[in-house]
């Protein structure tokens, strides 16, 4: 019988098959696929949904904010096509679980979450499993993170009506963006965005989503 894990990882490479014609991905590869199957998935979801842990659904996390389905954290993280000596910048740390498996294809992560009690949960839960190089803050993560960049790669986990300029410029030439674009609760779609050695920007459309909408602080 397939372990919980194991079941998730089908599944994760049974939908990546299936979305191939939108993605240009055909299979999961192996070094995401065993950063995935290291990190548990259940230390990062309330006590509640723990049954429901290595499901490919998202899930509650509090807040009005979920961890995302395996198969997207997956795919948004096999399009920046992380490497060993990269520093990445997420926006919306949520749970940490997506920060947390790229924490295992790279040299250091940097994490913004607008909502300062999932930074403050999702650091704690980092740090109790060891995970050492990610930096967890909590603050509107339409800005960034200046103090870090430029980032080899920059991962959102929320829908923004429109690229925030301040990611582009934080972007390294040579560098990709994975973010959801379109309207809160509506059409969506997951951009992969990439940067050209000479600083040009282009974009294309990879697969539908649905994604909780990205917000800022009251200015």
């Amino acid at each position: 019988m397939l372990s919980t894990v194991a079941r998730m990882i089908d599944q994760i490479q049974f939908e990546t098959r299936d979305s191939r014609d939108w993605t240009g991905i055909s299979a999961i590869e192996p070094k995401v696929v065993e950063a995935l199957q290291l990190t548990p998935r259940v230390a990062f979801v309330p006590d509640e949904c723990a049954h429901l842990a290595y499901a490919n659904q998202p899930l509650p996390v509090g807040f009005g904010q979920t961890i995302s389905q395996p198969f997207i954290v997956a795919l948004m993280t096999q399009l920046l096509l992380p490497q060993e000596n990269d520093t990445i910048l997420e926006i919306g740390t949520g749970s940490g679980y997506q920060a947390a498996v790229l924490a295992r294809l790279v040299r250091r992560v940097i994490t913004v979450e607008i909502v300062a009690a999932l930074a403050v949960r999702a650091a704690k839960t980092l740090a109790a499993l060891g995970v050492s190089n990610v930096e967890v803050h909590a603050g509107d993560g339409y800005g960034g993170w200046p103090e870090s960049a430029p980032y080899d790669g920059i991962i959102v986990t929320a829908c923004a009506k429109a690229i925030p300029q301040p990611l582009l410029d934080q972007l390294k030439p040579g560098g990709r963006m994975v973010i959801p674009i379109g309207t809160a609760y509506g059409s969506q779609d997951l951009r992969l965005v990439e940067k050209s050695a000479g600083g040009a920007v282009s974009s294309r459309e990879v697969l539908p989503v649905a994604f909780v909408p990205f917000t800022r602080s009251s200015v």
